[in-house]
């Protein structure tokens, strides 16, 4: 049986080899005799998106030295990870609404697609490349090149295919950033992860520079931080096996969610979800220690009508715009997705525990 299982896995890597290889060609041709590239990662980047998108840089001066290549993004880089990996990077990720995205010859978003509702992208403005590995959307079949594998744990699996496919082997920082990107998606090569991933990480070990890794990894916070944390502690509240956390305003989307990781480490707990307010946008995060339940499907059903949401199986955020920014929309929304959670959860909206007993009053 183990050797059955490890000879599908193999037959299975080389056909996404394959396919990588003919979607390289692909990509090659949509790129070719083209001045200027694009490259849109979602709002809010992760490690994903800036990985991603620095591989197809890479790959895009490989396939034309020549070719132009900006590197654009909507909302923050809030997590002192994700600060210190693009320090590392070293590239220049500029804020979208720094360029004219109609003036470029190409237009790719990498991590996300159209429609998605988690781009700046303006929407007159067609995508010729997407890459992702969300569920396909419809609004992305009309992009001229796209490749979506929603099995992938990561979208810089997809790159590294293309790079080994392209023969080009990635200099230590982005090997680096490759390798950091797939295991923070696959929560390191856990449930979320596809057996490309796993090979992926395999082959960029040997290539990433793993005491930088750990240096990023361990990226410094400021009192912000600490600040949220502490407000986090005190108002989360513990529904059964599911903890709800919300936060008020927020120093980043991105904070959501890293209290949301660390609230999932409780050990009585299987579910969390955190909303926090920034920038006239209600961020909502969820994640969950279960499997076979996926995130994405169920934050999809939670912000129907309210906003946008999706996601993988053990993780997954959405946002809501804020008409006036009032507290009676801010009630109104928080009240409406923790009651449509709470549901999903077998929980009553009514009650909840202290996460912390003895915190302030």
């Amino acid at each position: 049986m183990a050797g059955g299982g490890r000879g599908a896995n193999l037959r299975a890597m080389a056909g996404a080899n394959e396919k990588s290889a003919e979607k390289l060609g692909k990509l090659v041709e949509t790129l070719r005799g083209r001045r200027s590239l694009l490259i849109v990662m979602q709002d809010n980047p992760d490690p994903d998106s800036f990985a991603a998108a620095a591989a197809l840089r890479r790959l895009a001066h490989h396939a034309d030295p020549d070719l132009a290549c900006s590197i654009a993004y909507g909302g923050v880089v809030g997590r002192g990870e994700n600060r210190a990996l693009v320090s590392y990077l070293g590239l220049n990720f500029r804020r979208i609404g720094q360029v004219e995205p109609s003036k470029f010859d190409v237009v790719a978003l990498v991590d996300t697609q159209p429609g998605s509702g988690n781009n700046s992208l303006p929407a007159e403005v067609r995508a010729d490349v997407v890459l992702d590995h969300h569920p396909l959307r419809p609004e992305t079949r009309s992009a001229p090149f796209t490749d979506v594998r929603r099995r992938y744990g990561a979208v810089s699996t997809i790159l590294w295919e293309y790079l080994v496919a392209a023969r080009i082997e990635p200099d230590p920082p982005l090997a680096t950033a490759l390798l950091y990107a797939i295991r923070t998606d696959t929560r390191d090569l856990g449930t979320e992860a596809a057996g490309a991933d796993v090979a992926a990480a395999e082959g960029l070990f040997r290539l990433a520079n793993t005491r930088m890794l750990s240096a990023i990894q361990r990226g410094s916070v400021n009192g912000e931080y600490f600040a949220t944390l502490s407000r986090a502690l005190d108002v989360a509240r513990v529904h059964g096996e599911t903890i709800i956390a919300l936060l008020g305003d927020v120093p980043s989307p991105d904070s959501t969610g890293e209290i949301a990781d660390l609230f999932l480490r409780h050990e009585d707990v299987e579910w969390v979800l955190c909303l926090g307010y920034h920038d006239a946008k209600a961020w909502i995060s969820v994640r969950t220690a279960r499997t076979g339940e996926p995130a994405g499907a169920l934050m999809r059903d939670v912000m129907h009508g309210i906003g946008t949401g999706g996601g993988h199986d053990t993780l997954a955020g959405g946002q809501v715009v804020l008409e006036r920014d009032s507290a009676a929309e801010r009630e109104r929304i928080e009240r409406e997705i923790r009651s449509r959670f709470l549901d999903a959860m077998g929980q009553s909206p009514r009650g909840g525990r202290r996460l912390v007993p003895n915190g302030p009053v």
